[in-house]
């Protein structure tokens, strides 16, 4: 064989090699992605006004959190509204959905938009009131240990657009949360 069909040679198996490769994958992961997934609970004492007949109740919550290193993450949270009433009014609420945060020194950040299902007892036992609820919020904790914050406040404005009695209209509520947060891992 000469030295020019070993060139042709060398060129057509380097050309067919690099035609069929495929993206090769290391084992060393990104350092924006170490750690994977965090998964934290936590509970929470709330204060919300009720549009329907201004009411101010107090109440608790649980929540739970699964954030990513990328500032993304979810939140589901649960609350039940049922204290310093005076017309026996409660509020229930279970929602999820997504949150941005960012770590600003010992301090976390957040924005969220959560959406799901939302129930009142209305007053003296007259009715009920079920609906779907959306819910923009955002809030602070302060990073105490790696795994222990503290929620500082955490604000949310509802809007409850199936929740209609009588002639009210669809019902708002606006509140703030305060709490302990755990990271699980």
């Amino acid at each position: 064989m000469s030295s020019g069909s070993l060139i042709r040679l060398g060129c057509g198996v380097l050309i067919l090699c690099l035609a069929v490769a495929q993206k090769t994958r290391g084992q060393v992961v990104p350092a924006g992605d170490q750690g994977g997934l965090m998964l934290s609970v936590g509970v929470a004492a709330s204060g919300y006004t009720l549009s329907y007949g201004e009411q101010e109740l107090l109440g608790y919550s649980a929540f739970f959190d699964a954030d990513t290193r990328r500032h993304l993450g979810l939140e589901a949270e649960a609350r039940r509204l049922e204290f310093h009433n005076t017309d026996d009014i409660t509020a229930t609420t279970w929602l999820g959905g997504v949150r941005y945060f960012r770590n600003v020194g010992r301090f976390q950040i957040y924005g969220k938009g959560l959406v799901g299902f939302a129930h009142a007892n209305l007053e003296f036992g007259l009715g009920h009131a079920n609906s779907l609820a959306i819910a923009p919020g955002g809030g602070v904790d302060f990073i105490l240990k790696r795994r222990t914050h503290l929620r500082l406040a955490d604000f949310e404005y509802q809007v409850w657009p199936q929740a209609v009695y009588g002639s009210a209209p669809a019902f708002k509520s606006i509140g703030i949360s305060s709490g302990i947060r755990f990271r699980v891992f």
